[in-house]
């Protein structure tokens, strides 16, 4: 695949979600774009009248790779998912794109009647890391942390297979109604957003709310031209480098 265009790449924060059923605009949400690779993060905001398991599988995230494409209705972004936080899609995700500044991006939709303004975070270019968690026998872990700018994402998917009676298009909490015995396995996919500064890893939002607001030691560095390493109390351990456009071999 080809790499995406320039000024898609850094962290992308969404200020607003039209939709004819809603509008959005208390959703933390978070798109981090590496020259290939994107990881996404989108968690509502809390509502006392919910109970936790609801709110929990309401969450939303994914990790994949991006491809963007000249139509004759103007440049599609196509997001390609590996890993989903909920059910697959029953359609393709991919939008409209058009800049209205270098920092400033609306999105409309292909398949489904929607617009989202996303505006890029400062300081969130200049280094794109992508990493996949390798076991030892070399295999992949599917684990993935994505490096831009000050932020980084890091996604462990869960190990438990989705039921074979899910359908494409279900919400994780349709399955969860129908297989809440395995409620806690389900939920078990993580999806950290935050910042990669001074060997700190802190942690600003995360699927698992545990992790929220934690603050680690982390050093990320690279070994040679296919393998890095992480040095962390929660994603160490030996990884193949996907991307590494950065001038540093150690953050």
């Amino acid at each position: 695949m080809r790499p995406v265009p320039d000024h898609y790449r850094g962290v992308w924060a969404r200020r607003l979600l039209e939709t004819p059923q809603q509008r959005d605009e208390s959703t933390f949400v978070r798109w981090l774009q590496t020259s290939l690779w994107h990881a996404d993060l989108r968690i509502p905001a809390m509502a006392p009248e919910i109970d936790a398991q609801t709110q929990l599988a309401s969450q939303q995230g994914f990790c994949g790779v991006t491809q963007v494409a000249q139509h004759t209705h103007g440049e599609v972004c196509t997001w390609q998912r590996r890993l989903d936080f909920q059910p697959p899609r029953a359609d393709v995700d991919a939008g409209f794109m058009v800049f209205e500044t270098s920092e400033r991006v609306i999105e409309t939709g292909v398949h489904a009647p929607y617009l989202e303004i996303w505006e890029r975070l400062p300081d969130s270019t200049g280094r794109f890391i992508a990493l996949a968690g390798q076991d030892e026998a070399g295999g992949d872990t599917r684990e993935r942390f994505l490096v831009a700018g000050r932020y980084a994402i890091h996604v462990r998917p869960r190990r438990l297979d989705w039921p074979h009676d899910t359908q494409a298009g279900q919400t994780l909490h349709e399955v969860l109604v129908k297989h809440p015995a395995h409620a806690v396995a389900l939920l078990d996919f993580e999806i950290s957003f935050g910042t990669l500064e001074a060997g700190l890893w802190t942690i600003a939002q995360s699927t698992l709310p545990a992790l929220k607001g934690a603050c680690m030691p982390m050093l990320v560095h690279q070994r040679n031209a296919t393998q890095a390493a992480i040095d962390s109390p929660v994603c160490g351990g030996h990884w193949q480098i996907l991307e590494w456009t950065c001038g540093e071999r150690r953050l």
